[in-house]
């Protein structure tokens, strides 16, 4: 069984996220969380909700179902009768199952993004992991067991191998018709 990959879901300090980035990040996917919870629950009982939420940085970002301005005239008491009824409210489904429909889109390339991201980070710590580790030639002969030296002698062989083949075929291509190829030889 291959070990696990991820620490999965972790309870954190409720407390306020110290670097920039990840605080940013963790605004973002709670943000997104928020509106698919609200979303949801337009979609389940038919409520009308409204939230406004401004960003570390200032920048607003709103939800409202069916429309932030429609929450927020109901709750101002500002509601006026339409006096077309029955085309509002036509046009009003239609807008519900439209936005209903985007908030799915939103919500499915929000877990997409959080995909790569997560995928972006295994690869730097990967990388960074590797720069860290010594080549397999740097590594001293005595930290290394009789298979691992037996892989390494076929690797300089093969590359041994490889370095004459293409030395020779540099020679052949760069030699004049006036003076007889020089062939070297793996020994």
């Amino acid at each position: 069984m291959a070990a696990k990959k991820t620490r999965g879901r972790q309870k954190i300090e409720m407390k306020k996220i110290e670097n920039e980035n990840d605080r940013m990040i963790a605004f973002s996917k709670r943000r997104s969380g928020i509106y698919k919870k609200a979303s949801e629950l337009a979609t389940l009982t038919g409520a009308e909700i409204g939230i406004v939420v401004f960003s570390p940085s200032g920048k607003p970002f709103s939800f409202g179902h069916p429309s932030l301005e429609a929450v927020a005239n109901r709750f101002l008491g500002l509601n006026q009768e339409h006096p077309n009824e029955n085309t509002h409210l036509l046009v009003e489904a239609h807008c519900r199952v439209r936005i209903s429909e985007l908030n799915q889109q939103h919500n499915e390339l929000l877990r997409q993004l959080d995909e790569e991201n997560a995928r972006e980070k295994i690869l730097k710590q990967n990388r960074k992991g590797k720069e860290t580790q010594p080549h397999w030639w740097e590594t001293p002969v005595n930290e290394i067991n009789h298979h691992e030296l037996l892989q390494m002698d076929a690797a300089v062989d093969d590359l041994h191998k490889t370095f004459f083949a293409k030395l020779n075929e540099k020679t052949v291509a760069a030699s004049s018709s006036m003076a007889p190829p020089m062939y070297f030889h793996h020994k």
